[in-house]
């Protein structure tokens, strides 16, 4: 696999988790009845919404084509929020789920980080971005044990 490749495979994957956050959070920002819930949902499918466009343009910069959807983990991961959130839990399930989807952001960027495979413009373009998404994690994470039950 070239460098060029890697880069491309590298960051679609990371594109692809973060359009799956950037959904689920709009989904979610629709369904709650908390108008600051729903606020602050809205403010982070943004941030991702970031994170996706500058990835994809790192993609386009290294003679890529970015991803177009997200992951099939991603999609059963929303799936199970609407199933929590119908049976009445709206607001922590929404909260519990979309913190797993900051876990799962989270780590696939620490992973490409740690990664001696990953490419030079990857990884810069990774560490550029960490701190948002490390910021989305941690909101979420306090939200999530704010809340528990």
């Amino acid at each position: 696999m070239t460098t060029e490749t890697k880069t491309t495979h590298t960051l679609n994957d990371l594109i692809e988790i973060a359009r799956d956050g950037k959904d689920f959070y709009t989904e979610a920002a629709g369904k709650v009845k908390d108008a600051e819930l729903s606020s602050l949902f809205t403010r982070i499918a943004g941030v991702k919404d970031e994170i996706v466009r500058s990835l994809s343009a790192s993609v386009l910069a290294a003679g890529g084509k970015p991803a177009e959807h997200g992951t099939v983990v991603g999609s059963m991961q929303q799936f199970y929020g609407k199933v929590r959130a119908t049976l009445g839990d709206t607001q922590y399930g929404y909260v519990a789920e979309l913190e797993e989807s900051e876990d799962r952001l989270l780590k696939a960027f620490k992973d490409t980080l740690t990664d001696a495979d990953t490419p030079p413009a990857a990884r810069q373009e990774v560490q550029r971005l960490l701190p948002q998404v490390q910021e989305c994690h941690a909101v979420m994470r306090d939200r999530k044990h704010a809340m528990k039950p």
